[in-house]
């Protein structure tokens, strides 16, 4: 069965979603708020390389699962500004003309991602365990759930 990082079009087709996803994060009053102390000068191209493993690609060689929940970490429930980033993932998914089961399979991966896994650990960055591994999602969902 094709993986969705195949389906979506491999990295090229990842770095323009995380592209227009960032472009309509930074433009949101409410999620712009998470960028408004700056970002990584290749954050589009390091979001595209972890969405790839996730999304059953190539390996990311910039970190792992624990480095990205601990910079999404001890910054309380915020939960209007996380529906609002998965509305602009919507939007993003749009606006690279992804539909269909694709398309949901991929909104599926970013709502859980956004509300579950980057939100465990809220109230302190101190609670983040080291060495997670990136969870796996696909056709059918979250993968492995077990080692979470």
């Amino acid at each position: 069965m094709q993986t969705l990082y195949d389906a979506v079009g491999g990295m090229d087709g990842l770095v323009r979603l995380a592209h227009a996803w960032h472009e309509r994060v930074l433009a949101d009053e409410v999620v712009s708020h998470a960028f408004s102390h700056g970002f990584h000068p290749d954050h589009t191209q390091r979001l595209a390389a972890y969405w790839a493993e996730a999304l059953g690609g190539p390996g990311w060689a910039d970190g792992n699962e624990s480095s990205v929940v601990f910079m999404h970490s001890g910054n309380g429930e915020h939960h209007e500004m996380d529906r609002r980033a998965i509305e602009c993932f919507d939007a993003a998914l749009d606006d690279v003309g992804l539909a269909g089961a694709l398309k949901t399979a991929l909104h599926d991966y970013f709502a859980w991602a956004t509300t579950v896994s980057m939100a465990r650990y809220h109230g302190s960055k101190d609670q983040v365990p080291q060495g997670m591994g990136i969870p796996r999602w696909s056709w059918d969902g979250l993968q492995d759930a077990a080692e979470l």
